[in-house]
């Protein structure tokens, strides 16, 4: 099953799903911004793996196949910055919506758009990675750069990134399902 639907409306669904045991493909981070601990307490008791779809956290994810969490040190979700990159915040306050709608590397929807450009995007995101692979807060960072979708920092100093697109990562997580 694929839970995508947009904010928490998808939550009762999503959390009906894995507490009947389906393989979850997660597109949807308000459930687990709302409800992760239940959610993925809920998928642990089953067995069941929750596969992210969202493109940090599936890279994340498939980096991850080859290795085990408590490897990680840190992991870094990246931000482009968007239109109010560099902007003073009394400069920011003073646009109204139609601003934050430029975003000078991807073109999405206006509500990711926004939550983009205000970063409140990347804060939901963060607390989506904590509870995806049961990382303690301090563990899951952001750093300005949309040249990759993610970094892991390893224990051992290594680092791991991706740069796939958008598709492949989608189709990745697809393979995973059974």
């Amino acid at each position: 099953m694929v839970s995508a639907i947009v904010g928490v409306q998808g939550l009762k669904a999503t959390y009906e799903a894995v507490k009947a045991g389906k393989e979850i493909g997660l597109a949807n981070k308000e459930c687990l911004v709302a409800a992760g601990e239940l959610i993925t307490a809920e998928a642990r008791r089953q067995g069941k793996p929750l596969l992210p779809i969202d493109s940090e956290h599936n890279a994340v994810h498939q980096c991850m196949r080859g290795g085990r969490m408590s490897e990680v040190e840190r992991v870094w979700l990246t931000a482009s910055g968007g239109p109010f990159l560099n902007k003073p915040k009394i400069r920011v306050r003073k646009h109204h919506g139609g601003a934050g709608l430029n975003h000078p590397t991807w073109k999405m929807g206006r509500r990711i758009t926004i939550d983009s450009a205000t970063l409140m995007n990347k804060g939901f995101e963060v607390i989506e990675a904590c509870r995806l692979f049961n990382l303690p807060a301090e563990q899951g960072k952001v750093i300005g750069a949309s040249a990759v979708h993610h970094s892991l920092h390893g224990l051992n100093s290594t680092t791991v990134a991706s740069w796939r697109s958008s598709r492949s990562l989608i189709c990745g997580c697809q393979s995973c399902m059974h």
